[in-house]
C-alpha cells in the first residue's frame, strides 16, 4: 500500500543522527540564553523581528540607531546610563551585550532551519512513522511557544523595569526545559524500540516522583535567577549566619504585594531561595536513595549507566550551586551560573532516560 509513513521499527539512522542535532542544539540554546541573562544582554534588542531581525547592524549608522532604541529603555536610563558603544570584546560595552542576545536569537532561527528543512524531506521521502511524525509537530508546537514567550519575557523589561519579569523569564526558560525533555522522550523512543523494559513498580514510582521534584527544583531555579535571589545570601550551608532567615516567619511579610512586586523587598528573594535550597536537599537524599536501591535491583547493563549518570550529574549539580552561590557577591558569576544552568539539563536529561526505561510498555 502506498503510505506516507513507515513502520516505526524501520525509522532510518539518518533520521535519529537529525534528532540528536535537534538535542543538541536546544541544549546550547538554553546554555547561550544563560549567558545573555547573566550578562545582562536580554533587553539590548528591542524590537522582535523575525526575518529582517536576522542580520545585524552592518554599518555604523544602524549601530547608532540600535543603540538609540537601547537608551530608550529603562534599563539603560537606570542602570546602564553612559555605557558606551564599545566592542563584542569588551565586557560592559553596548556591542558586548547586543552580541549575546543576538547570538541567542540567531541560534534560535538556525534551529528553525535545522529542523524544518530536513523535516520537510524526510516527510516527502517517507521517512517518518505515524507517531514520529505527530510528534514532531509537537516539537515544532513547542518551539513556537518558546519563542513567543521569550519576546513576552523581553517586552516585560522593556517598560518601567529595568529587568525582565522573574515569572516570566522563569515560564520561557521552564518551557525550553519542556521541548527539550520532549524530544529527548521521542529521540529515545526512537533510537531503543526494543529494549527491555525494567518491571519494578517501586523503582518507577520513584522515578516518576524524582522527575516532578526534579521539576519543581527547575522552576524555582529559574524563579531564583530572574530575582538575582542569590546575591542576598551568598552563604553556605547557612544563609548569612542563620539556616532560615527571620523574615520568612513574619507574617507581614506574606503580601501579594511582596509576591509581586519582588524587586521592592527582600521577602521573595529569601522565600524562593529558602525554598530552593530545601527542595535540593530533598532531592539529594531522595536522589541517593533511590539509586542504593536501583543498585541492588535486577537491572540491564544500560539501566545501570543510566543511575549512574544520574547520581553523578546529581552530585555535579550540587557542587555547581554551591559555588555558584558562594560566589555571588556583588553580581551572579556568569560561569558558574551557566554551568550551573546546563547541569540541570543534563541532570533532566539523566532523569528522563532513567524513567525511560522505568516505563510500562515499550513506547
Amino acid at each position: 500500500m502506498n503510505t506516507l509513513f513507515i513502520e516505526h521499527k524501520r525509522i532510518g539512522q539518518t533520521v535519529k543522527t537529525w534528532l540528536v542535532i535537534g538535542l543538541v542544539m536546544i541544549f546550547f540554546q538554553v546554555v547561550i540564553g544563560g549567558i545573555t541573562r547573566l550578562t545582562g544582554s536580554g533587553l539590548s534588542i528591542t524590537k522582535w523581528e523575525i526575518v529582517t531581525g536576522t542580520l545585524p547592524p552592518m554599518n555604523a549608522q544602524a549601530w547608532e540607531e540600535a543603540f538609540d532604541l537601547y537608551k530608550a529603555t529603562p534599563q539603560y536610563q537606570k542602570i546602564n546610563e553612559g555605557m558606551e558603544m564599545g566592542s563584542i570584546f569588551k565586557i560592559g560595552t553596548f556591542k558586548f551585550i547586543y552580541f549575546w542576545e543576538y547570538l541567542h536569537r540567531l541560534w534560535a532561527r538556525t534551529m528553525g532551519f535545522v529542523f524544518l528543512f530536513p523535516f520537510i524531506f524526510f516527510l516527502l521521502t517517507k521517512r517518518f512513522s505515524r507517531k514520529l511524525f505527530r510528534q514532531l509537530l509537537t516539537v515544532f508546537f513547542l518551539a513556537a511557544v518558546v519563542a513567543s514567550f521569550g519576546w513576552i519575557m523581553v517586552a516585560s523589561g522593556l517598560i518601567n523595569r529595568p529587568w525582565v519579569n522573574a515569572y516570566k523569564l522563569t515560564m520561557h526558560l521552564s518551557l525550553a526545559f519542556i521541548l527539550y525533555g520532549y524530544l529527548l522522550w521521542t529521540t529515545l523512543g526512537t533510537y531503543f524500540q526494543n529494549i527491555k523494559v525494567i518491571h519494578n513498580q517501586l523503582l518507577r514510582k520513584w522515578s516518576i516522583g524524582l522527575l516532578a521534584l526534579l521539576a519543581v527544583q527547575i522552576v524555582l531555579g529559574g524563579i531564583m535567577s530572574g530575582m538575582k535571589a542569590g546575591l542576598s545570601y551568598p552563604t553556605w550551608p547557612d544563609m548569612n549566619g542563620v539556616f532560615i532567615p527571620s523574615i520568612v516567619f513574619d507574617p507581614a511579610e506574606w503580601t501579594v504585594d511582596n509576591f509581586v512586586d519582588y524587586d521592592r523587598n527582600g521577602f521573595m528573594p529569601t522565600f524562593i531561595q529558602v525554598l530552593h535550597r530545601t527542595t535540593a536537599y530533598l532531592l539529594v537524599i531522595s536522589g541517593l536513595w533511590f539509586f542504593f536501591k536501583a543498585r541492588k535491583a535486577q537491572i540491564t547493563a544500560l539501566f545501570s549507566r543510566g543511575i549512574n549518570m544520574w547520581i553523578t550529574m546529581l552530585v555535579i549539580q550540587v557542587v555547581l550551586g554551591i559555588f555558584t552561590v558562594i560566589n555571588s557577591r556583588g553580581s551572579i558569576p556568569v560561569d558558574w551560573g551557566v554551568l550551573h544552568q546546563g547541569g540541570a539539563l543534563l541532570l533532566l536529561t539523566a532523569m528522563l532516560f532513567v524513567n525511560f526505561l522505568l516505563r510500562k510498555r515499550i513506547s
